[in-house]
């Protein structure tokens, strides 16, 4: 591991982009996005054009701290997948639409829904044909 410069800002394990401004730099942590960024850095009274690099250190424990109150990176993966997982124990329309890997919010499926479920699989037994040459 390379040592970490006094200057490189981490939250939760995230080391944040530098020259980045503030606002923006915090959405890399998973679970906060714009809105949330802009709530927080309001609340702590932090200026949002302030580049990462640029904070100083009392903001930067008083920004650790409260976003260390927020729902991030490895906990709130491991509640979306508990949430999930009990969809499915429970046996609800929702569950059993995220163990067939298909769309679970009323979208069509018969057409579409690439993202959800992969590539093409086509009829074919996808054998393939020796051609003489």
């Amino acid at each position: 591991m390379f040592p970490l410069s006094h200057h490189m800002l981490r939250i939760s394990g995230v080391v944040l982009p530098g020259s980045k401004r503030i606002e923006i730099a915090l959405t890399a942590i998973r679970g906060i996005g714009r809105p949330l960024s802009r709530r927080i850095l309001r609340e702590l009274g932090v200026n949002m054009d302030t580049k990462t690099d640029n904070m100083n250190e009392t903001d930067q424990a008083r920004l650790r701290g409260r976003v260390e109150r927020e729902l991030t990176e490895g906990e709130l993966t491991r509640k979306i997948s508990l949430d999930i997982k009990r969809l499915q124990d429970v046996g609800t329309w929702r569950g059993y639409r995220h163990r067939r890997k298909l769309p679970v919010r009323g979208q069509t499926s018969r057409r579409n829904a690439r993202t959800k479920r992969g590539k093409k699989k086509t009829g074919l037994s996808g054998r393939t044909v020796l051609t003489k040459t």
